[in-house]
């Protein structure tokens, strides 16, 4: 069994999830250059089983300068969120990413993905995940301290949910600064 094979299998934390374990992530080629690490699924991409299969995806895509072909091509990206399945309805939005999941998978997929050149945190789990105490007081604060993290090759992000319009509004330089540098990276990789 394939390790894409086992993570589809998956139902550690079934009985926490109320639309059921439908695990979504593409990590299937070695060869990928670029891992979206975002937070978990919502409900429309844990209907159709395709990452970022929504609006929050169109932008990302957007931001990053590909086309869903590019995007989806395995070859070039991985996509992995924090929790592999949808966590469920809070009473501000989805729930966090189920806390099994990471600790669980996160380590054998990146073993599987040795040829990664950038890393795209998107959201404060994946930020919380991967940069640890290094991380600021803040979302906004980590976002606006990316230059501090390029090196180790993670560049922290805003989700680009609809819902984040207004942030983006009030900080013009996310898409000036890290959107251009995003942009050039992902050229330089795909």
């Amino acid at each position: 069994m394939t390790l894409s094979q086992e993570i589809a299998a998956c139902r550690v934390c079934a009985a926490h999830l109320p639309l059921g374990p439908r695990p979504v992530v593409r990590v299937g080629d070695a060869r990928a250059r670029i891992l979206i690490i975002g937070q978990a699924p919502g409900t429309r991409v844990h209907a159709s089983g395709v990452p970022w299969d929504d609006a929050s995806g169109k932008r990302l895509r957007d931001w990053l300068g590909v086309t869903s072909g590019q995007f989806y091509d395995e070859a070039l990206f991985a996509i992995m969120p924090t929790g592999f399945c949808y966590p469920g309805r809070g009473k501000a939005g989805d729930n966090p990413p189920r806390p099994e999941c990471a600790p669980l998978w996160h380590d054998r997929v990146m073993q599987t993905l040795p040829d990664i050149r950038l890393t795209v945190l998107i959201g404060t789990y994946a930020q919380a995940r991967y940069l640890g105490e290094r991380r600021k007081a803040t979302l906004g604060q980590t976002v606006r301290a990316w230059r501090d993290y390029i090196g180790d090759g993670f560049l922290p992000m805003v989700h680009p949910s609809p819902r984040n319009s207004i942030w983006l509004r009030k900080n013009p330089w996310f898409e000036s600064e890290i959107v251009l540098h995003l942009r050039t990276e992902v050229a330089r990789w795909t």
